[in-house]
Formats: C-alpha cells, sequence, structure tokens
C-alpha cells in the first residue's frame, strides 16, 4: 500500500529513497505509530522528508493518497488483522471501553456483528444507529458516537485533524511567493557563528570542567553569546524602473535585517559609481564615498546587490553615461573594484531569469562580474547564498 504514496511524493518533487521507504515499513512493524491517521502522517513525515522547504509538497502528495485510500470501498472481504484486535487495540483501551465492549458480548461478538453487518450492507448510510456509515450511532461507523464500537475510516469525535489540509508550510516553498519567512530561511545558509562580545552567556561545560578541577567548588564561567560572524554589503538599486519591485526588495530588507547583525546598507541607481546613497533623496548631504566603503570593509565581507540590471549600456561603459550628474568614471569601472576587493559577491535580480538575455546592460554586468546574477525568489537567493560561502 505504501508504494502508491512513495509513488506520490516522489512525483511532487520530494526526495525520497528507498532506503527511507524500509525505514517507514520498519517503524510501522514495531507499531511507531497505529491506527492513527494524524500518526501516521507525522511518522511518514519525519522519516521521509529531510528539508523543511518540501513541507507543503509532502502534504499536497499525502493528501491526495489519502483521499484516493479513504475512497476505496469496502467489501465484505475486508481483512481484520488479527493483532490489531488482539494485542494492539485492547491495549490501547480504558477500562471503562472495554467494559462497554463487554456488553456487546465481547470482543469476539463486536468483530463477528461487523462482518455480518458489512457483509450486508449494499450502499453508503449516514446518520443512524445500525449500518456502517458516518455521522451516527452505530457502533460501526466514522464521524459519530458509540461507546461500544470500531471506527471505520476517518474519524469524528475524538479522532485526528487532517493537517495536511491545512498546509501551514506552504510558505517555505524554494517557488513560492516571496515573503519574509521564506526570505530568511534562504539568507540562513549565509552563516559562520561565532562567540564575540560581552560574556553574557551561562557556560554550562565550562561551568562543570572548572567545578571539576577546583575538586567540587562551584566555579561558574560564563561566555559570549553565540552569533552570525558574517558581515554583509547590502547594496540595493532604488528608483526607475525598480519602483515595479519595492514590495520585494522591503522583504529582503526585512529578512536581511532579522538574520544578519552585521548588516551594512546602502542605494544606488541603476548602477554604482563613487558615491552611495544611505536614505531617501540621492542627495550628496547623505551620501557617502564608495572609495570610503572599500577602504573600510575587509575583504571578508559579503556584497549583495539588488537591482534589475535594466539600465542604458552607456551607463556601464562610458564617462558621464549617469541619467543624474556627470560621473567622472564608468561605472563598470566601480563594478569592477568591487568585485576584486570582495570577492564572494552576488547579484540577486527581481526580473525573472528568462528575460535577462534581453537586456544589453545585463548582459554587460554579467561579463564584468561572473556568472553571479540570480532570481529574486526564495530558490535564487539560496543559490546566492551558496555562492557566497564558497
Amino acid at each position: 500500500m505504501l508504494i502508491g504514496l512513495f509513488n506520490a511524493v516522489r512525483a511532487a518533487g520530494v526526495p525520497v529513497s528507498l532506503r527511507e521507504l524500509l525505514d517507514l515499513h520498519g517503524a510501522l512493524k514495531e507499531h511507531v505509530a497505529f491506527a492513527d491517521q494524524e500518526d501516521f502522517y507525522e511518522l511518514t513525515r519525519l522519516i521521509w522528508v529531510k528539508d523543511e522547504r518540501h513541507y507543503d509538497r509532502f502534504d499536497q502528495a499525502f493528501g491526495a493518497w489519502w483521499q484516493g485510500v479513504a475512497s476505496q470501498p469496502l467489501t465484505p472481504e475486508a481483512v481484520i488483522p488479527e493483532d490489531w484486535l488482539r494485542r494492539d487495540f485492547i491495549r490501547q483501551l480504558s477500562d471503562e471501553e472495554k467494559a462497554a465492549i463487554e456488553k456487546l458480548g465481547g470482543l469476539d461478538a463486536l468483530m463477528e456483528a461487523f462482518r455480518q453487518r458489512l457483509a450486508e450492507q449494499k450502499e453508503r448510510h449516514a446518520g443512524g444507529n445500525k449500518w456502517i456509515g458516518t455521522g451516527g450511532s452505530s457502533p460501526f461507523g466514522s464521524g459519530g458516537f458509540h461507546p461500544e464500537g470500531i471506527r471505520v475510516g476517518q474519524g469524528g469525535n475524538r479522532s485526528a485533524v487532517k493537517v495536511w489540509d491545512k498546509r501551514q508550510f506552504r510558505g517555505l516553498a524554494d517557488d513560492a511567493e516571496l515573503g519574509v519567512r521564506n526570505l530568511q530561511m534562504a539568507l540562513r545558509r549565509l552563516r559562520r557563528f561565532a562567540r564575540q562580545g560581552a560574556q553574557e552567556e551561562f557556560d554550562l561545560g565550562g561551568t562543570i570542567d572548572a567545578t571539576a578541577r577546583d575538586a567540587g567548588l562551584l566555579n561558574v564561567k560564563m561566555r559570549p553569546e553565540r552569533r552570525n560572524a558574517i558581515k554583509v554589503l547590502l547594496l540595493l538599486d532604488i528608483g526607475g524602473s525598480m519602483d515595479d519591485h519595492v514590495q520585494a526588495c522591503e522583504q529582503l530588507f526585512t529578512a536581511a535585517r532579522g538574520e544578519f547583525k552585521r548588516l551594512t546598507h546602502y542605494y544606488f541607481h541603476n548602477c554604482v559609481y563613487e558615491r552611495l546613497w544611505q536614505g531617501d533623496g540621492g542627495t550628496y548631504s547623505n551620501s557617502v564615498s564608495t572609495m570610503d566603503v572599500l577602504r573600510t570593509h575587509p575583504p571578508d565581507t559579503r556584497v549583495i546587490f539588488v537591482g534589475d540590471a535594466a539600465m542604458a549600456p552607456y551607463e556601464i561603459t562610458h564617462v558621464g553615461g549617469s541619467v543624474e550628474y556627470n560621473n567622472p568614471e564608468p561605472g563598470g569601472v566601480w563594478l569592477q573594484r568591487l568585485a576584486a576587493k570582495f570577492p564572494r559577491l552576488a547579484w540577486l535580480n527581481p526580473m525573472p531569469q528568462d528575460s535577462w538575455h534581453y537586456t544589453v546592460s545585463n548582459r554587460l554586468i554579467t561579463e564584468i562580474l561572473g556568472p553571479r546574477m540570480f532570481e529574486l525568489t526564495p530558490k535564487g537567493i539560496e543559490l546566492a547564498m551558496r555562492e557566497l560561502v564558497r
């Protein structure tokens, strides 16, 4: 039966191996999950899904497969597993439930009545107090209530909830719509932890070691908090065609601020020149020298450009090419300087990748920086973070 679920999950794009299928069989054989659809769902996801980006795909595949299983008609030849009846089922019953079953003459009498009803019933039944169905008070059914009965199919009273239908992980998929949460998940690949600063965190291991060395005299040790030591320089294109992507850039900026404690950001328009802006307006008073940025940031800083790379080619190749002022050096020169100083560099482009080759400026930037341009999507950001940690 699990082959169908295995194939459905793999077809949904979740990387599941035969080894993991065998692991699930082994767990079920040991009754890690038994006679409960939600427990089975949780166990299967735990064994098969190794990356939270695949949770939503798994939920959709599991839900579709389960609906197919649940829709299979019961037949008089339906197999009632003997060990389910004789060991596991009884073990899960309370004393009150066992006493209720005895009112029908014991478990053997209950199962025999179940087989007879199943053989007599010719169609689906809802409500009532006799036939196997849903929503009634028959001892055999689903979604209703009877203290002396057997549940057939999906339960209702105190039954499991179809959590896979909630699809609460849809925002984590690598092809999902941009959001702060999935952007943070993608950015987390860019991490290098270190303990720096004031000693504010209790060091359990150090305390135990120091206490032992002091013959049992308590010697409390503290240590700096573990933080992400990655330094990030975020350069964002604003204005013009980037106005269409303001929301995506705001979400990226929010996610980056939450993820990187050592984040510095500046703005530029179309291409980088000798000055970068620190705030709105793009005036000289709130700008900084690009050369100063090059001098003050160490080479291990990760540089992330955000822009659509859509501009006139001369803005990159010519003196005075800027649309705002007469720049003394071409923008391409500054891109080369940044790439030379910061070898770990990536460019995030909010435009679809299949449209990049239509823009001459896009090709020029790729020639200068190399193949380090990625889509501003969760998947593209993940690829960019891998580039930055190489």
